[in-house]
């Protein structure tokens, strides 16, 4: 067989369901190879939404996404996704087409140094020029993307390779890579101060993110959480690792968090922080976070910890591993004191928005019934912008893996073809993409592939007609001067849905967003919404860039 039947072949035994690309000139024998596959290929339009698509299939479902594009621009197109990825640590396979290895290095037509060109925003990748090395090095690249901390990995695939034809070599029964050896166990005795610091808090407070998901360590922090009676907060990231109906979620913290839980976490004495990296967005002045507190952090990549904040109990591991050995430690407490402030500070300022308004749909009214209509029990991706905080705010996440959002990179055009992946992925769920009108046209092409595909995604639109985000920062610290915010000459969505053979529809009215989202959400097919929301309407709470958390502009 030619190296690519046995590419293809390989891809079948590691379980690869479902492929996300685009076909050209050298990746056509790969191509060919798949016509006789068990692998569903997906034909996307642009090869940034093959790697969202991955992205969003691969947080959806746990599994290894697999997105495959040509060389030069086929793969230059693929950097702002594998970058998302890689910023949000998502386990995703990329497959690019290159030059032969004869014309590498001669500006060849199409050839791009995509090995180059990725080494930064991938966890690792390869430049195949042996064939024989091809199957081993696709083993290692599933095992790479998917333990430790996870990640994007590229293998880049020359025509004459793809087109060679040898003996197939099978790959080592176990992949043993020098110098990668992600440990999964915490240090014992770190584990035991850790407990001897929370049995002996005041104020306790879990801090959550991504890693919790990723690690399937939701079940563990519900239990740490009810036998000590602790709050829980979690980043953008860590939406659905715990319930946000639960009595103990104080929602996400940060710039937009919650107002409760910025206080908490600014007051905290203890700080169980597990599967986070503090990033700016969460911590404010890095000099003023958590002032108070004793931090624990567990994270599977030892990079993270102590790259931000100074960490009094660092625990490196996997984090359901670590939380494992914590939690029969733990004292059953109460800290009734504690739980009462929380009270306190959720009456003083809950979230919260004008719901009188008569004249103007409020985003966070559509958030809001976007919920109450699906019953919490959608997979939401978002855009990027308000949309996203919106979304962040007020749709309550109870579950892992329902909450999918560009979180490191805040990449606008994601949501879509994250959703398109997430709906291939969990066929059996509702998924709803929450987006603006200024990120959605980034990816719009993919309606196509949604309704090719029979996807019954659906794109709830927040039509403020600006740049939301970019014009709530220049009303504040730019004068309201609207430098090319504003955008003027938005296209009648519901008209390009139907276009693209999608539902649209459109609302103008507050009586008429639920009855939308009912008829929406029972279609069984594509559908956009495109609501026309309040322009000036802001994201807050809000702390500005580089401020405490406890600076909060609250109205």
């Amino acid at each position: 067989m030619n190296c690519a039947q046995a590419l293809v072949k390989a891809l079948e035994d590691e379980g690869v369901e479902v492929i996300f690309g685009i076909p050209g000139g050298v990746v056509l024998t790969i191509y060919d190879a798949l016509y006789d596959s068990s692998i569903r290929h997906i034909l996307v339009r642009h090869e940034q939404a093959a790697a969202h698509a991955a992205d969003g299939y691969a947080r959806a479902t746990g599994k290894v996404g697999v997105c495959l594009a040509t060389s030069g621009p086929g793969a230059t197109n693929l950097v702002t996704g594998l970058a998302n990825a890689c910023m949000d640590s998502i386990p995703i396979v990329a497959i690019t087409g290159q030059v032969s290895t004869f014309m590498i290095g001669r500006d060849a037509f199409q050839e791009a140094d995509i090995y180059g060109i990725s080494m930064p925003i991938t966890k690792h990748n390869y430049l195949i020029k042996d064939p024989k090395i091809l199957l081993q090095v696709l083993k290692e690249a599933f095992y790479i993307a998917s333990t430790g901390r996870p990640g994007p990995v590229l293998i880049d695939i020359p025509a004459n390779i793809s087109d060679s034809i040898f003996d197939l070599i099978p790959p080592q029964e176990k992949v043993d890579l020098r110098g990668y050896k992600p440990k999964t166990t915490g240090h014992k005795n770190q584990i035991k101060f850790a407990a001897k610091a929370l049995n002996d808090a005041a104020h306790p407070l879990l801090y959550i993110g991504g890693g919790v998901i990723i690690s399937e360590a939701h079940n563990n922090i519900r239990k740490i959480a009810e036998k000590i009676n602790a709050p829980v907060t979690t980043t953008l990231m860590g939406k659905g690792a715990f319930p946000e109906t639960h009595p103990l979620s104080l929602g996400m913290l940060g710039m937009h968090g919650t107002y409760y839980a910025n206080m908490a976490i600014s007051n905290a004495d203890v700080i169980l922080a597990v599967g986070v990296r503090f990033d700016d967005r969460v911590t404010g002045r890095f000099e003023t976070f958590a002032p108070k507190a004793t931090i624990i952090h567990v994270d599977v990549d030892p990079a993270e910890i102590g790259k931000n904040i100074r960490i009094q109990i660092p625990i490196v591991g996997d984090a359901d591993n670590v939380l494992s050995t914590l939690l029969p430690m733990l004292d059953k407490t109460t800290h009734a004191d504690w739980i009462a402030q929380i009270e306190k500070w959720k009456g003083e300022h809950p979230l919260r928005y004008d719901d009188n308004e008569k004249k103007e749909i409020l985003p966070q009214y559509v958030i809001d019934k976007i919920w109450q209509v699906s019953k919490g029990k959608a997979i939401v991706t978002t855009e990027v912008g308000q949309n996203q905080m919106w979304a962040a705010q007020y749709y309550k996440a109870t579950e892992p893996r329902t909450f999918i959002s560009s979180g490191g990179l805040g990449t606008m055009g994601f949501g879509l073809p994250a959703a398109i992946g997430a709906q291939i992925g969990r066929p059996d769920r509702l998924v709803i993409d929450i987006a603006g009108d200024g990120s959605i046209m980034m990816n719009i092409q993919e309606l196509t592939t949604a309704v090719y595909n029979k996807l019954p995604v659906k794109v709830c639109i927040l039509n403020n007609k600006y740049l939301g985000m970019v014009r709530q920062w220049q009303k504040l610290f730019y004068k309201g001067r609207y430098s090319y915010s504003h955008l003027v000459g938005n296209p009648d969505f519901a008209k390009v849905a139907e276009a693209f053979g999608a539902v649209g529809i459109t609302v103008r009215k507050k009586e008429e967003v639920e009855p939308a989202l009912r008829e929406a959400f029972g279609n069984g097919k594509t559908t956009v919404i495109d609501f026309h929301v309040r322009s000036e309407e802001k994201v807050i709470p809000w702390v500005k860039r580089g401020g405490s958390l406890e600076e909060m502009m609250l109205e």
